[in-house]
Order: structure tokens, then C-alpha cells, then sequence
């Protein structure tokens, strides 16, 4: 048997997709979910091999919870916006279902996921392509979603001073803390505003609001400070940005 979780904000998208799954015996739905919050828990709690997940939801988005969790279940997406579903569509990272559908399309995605059930690790390395996909996307972050423990935090990017490099993750140093990211830097350098946020070295990424002062360290090397006390070394290339941007 298939364990499946329905989230998304729409009572009657729901109640489509439990009304198309009724043909599929051999999946039960365990659970339905009215936003990410509770699309996380139940997704903690059940562990489920199949989850149905709308894009846009209030609170946070389908994807940020994906962020957050370590090993996620095969997803379909059901979304009204298809900035994103082309150019997945186009690397088959995953499956999208375009609202309105049919219930054709809905039953090819259903079989397309059942391939993928059981098979190690094939749903984590599709949303890592996906996760690349949307880092080269014009889509601009404006905020970070984490998660400490069973504490989620939405961290404005106002409120966050630099972005640093530890191995895999990223540790977010703002107002709130310092928190640890499975992301890439250069996933983060590509959908951070412009001109607000700096790539200055290869392990740092600063808020250019947050620089109190440029010094020169040594010969092709300046150290930069932050607001907070935090002193960070700025790369050659990461000087040029900072000319680019502070024009001085």
C-alpha cells in the first residue's frame, strides 16, 4: 500500500484529487494538510511515501517546507503558476500538474510517481535538480525559512547580516541567531536581491546594508566589518563587487 498526504490551501483541490485517487486502490491517503506547517508535521509524524503539494500556500511555500525536511517523500506538484513548471518539465526533475487539469494528466503523474516509490534516494536527488533549477530561475528570494529542533523561523532578508560557507550548509548569522542550511552558496548568490547582497569572498555573502567599514589587510586583501563585530576577509573579485555596488 502507498501512504499518501494531501497539502494544499484549497478545500476543493483537495477534494479533486481525493475524488481522482479513488480508482488507485493500492494508494490510502493518510492524511490532508491546509498549509506547509502542518504539511511538515504530518510529513514528520507519518512518513509518508507520496505527497500531493500545491506551490503557493500562506505561510510558507511547497517548496520551502521541502527545505526543511532531510529525506522527503516522492512529491507531485499541483501549482497555477508554471514559472517554475517548464523549465522542470524540460529537465524532468519532477512532475507538476498545472491547475486546472485533466483527469488523464492526473492519473499519468500518479503512475509516474509509483515508478519512483521504493526506489533509494531517486525523490531527494530530484528535488536537489529542482532546488538548481530554481537557483538559475529570476525568481528573488526575500526571505529564508528554517528549522531548529520543531521550531520553524521565517527569517526577513533584512534581518540577516552574512551568509557563510560550513561544508554542505550555509549558517545564516541574523537578528534572530545564527542558523545551519542544507543549501549552496551559489544557490543563495543567484536568487539574493542584487545590489543587496554581495558575494565577497567564496565562504561569504553579506547584506550591504550591514557593512560598517573596508580596510586594506594586506597587498590584494581587505577585511571587511559588519555591524554586528563580525570581520570577514573580501576576495579580489569580492573587492570588485564591492566597488560595483558602493561606487567608490
Amino acid at each position: 500500500m502507498i501512504r499518501a498526504i494531501i497539502i494544499d490551501d484549497e478545500s476543493l483541490a483537495r477534494d479533486l484529487i481525493k475524488a481522482y485517487l479513488q480508482k488507485f486502490s493500492e494508494i490510502e491517503i493518510i492524511a490532508e494538510c491546509g498549509d506547509g506547517f502542518q504539511g511538515l508535521k504530518a510529513i514528520q509524524e507519518h512518513k509518508p511515501d507520496l505527497i500531493f503539494l500545491d506551490v503557493q500556500m500562506p505561510k510558507i511555500t511547497g517548496f520551502e517546507m521541502l527545505e526543511l525536511l532531510d529525506e522527503p517523500p516522492v512529491v507531485i506538484f499541483s501549482t497555477a503558476f508554471d514559472q517554475y513548471a517548464i523549465k522542470a518539465f524540460e529537465l524532468n526533475a519532477t512532475d507538476y500538474l498545472l491547475k486546472p487539469y485533466a483527469e488523464q494528466r492526473f492519473d499519468e503523474a500518479v503512475e509516474k510517481a509509483k515508478g519512483k516509490i521504493g526506489t533509494q534516494g531517486a525523490a531527494k536527488a530530484e528535488l536537489e535538480t529542482l532546488q538548481e533549477t530554481r537557483s538559475e530561475s529570476d525568481e528573488s528570494l526575500d526571505r529564508i525559512v528554517v528549522k531548529t529542533g520543531n521550531k520553524i523561523q521565517i527569517l526577513p532578508l533584512e534581518s540577516i547580516s552574512h551568509f557563510e560557507a560550513q561544508d554542505d550548509y550555509v549558517a545564516i548569522h541574523s537578528e534572530q541567531g545564527k542558523f545551519l542550511k542544507l543549501l549552496r552558496m551559489k544557490h543563495l548568490e543567484n536568487r539574493l536581491p542584487q545590489g543587496e547582497f554581495v558575494r565577497i569572498h567564496r565562504s561569504h555573502i553579506v547584506n550591504v546594508k550591514q557593512i560598517e567599514k573596508l580596510e586594506l589587510y594586506e597587498k590584494d586583501s581587505y577585511l571587511l566589518s559588519l555591524k554586528t563585530g563580525s570581520q570577514l576577509p573580501v576576495s579580489r573579485s569580492g573587492h570588485g563587487k564591492l566597488k560595483e555596488v558602493l561606487k567608490y
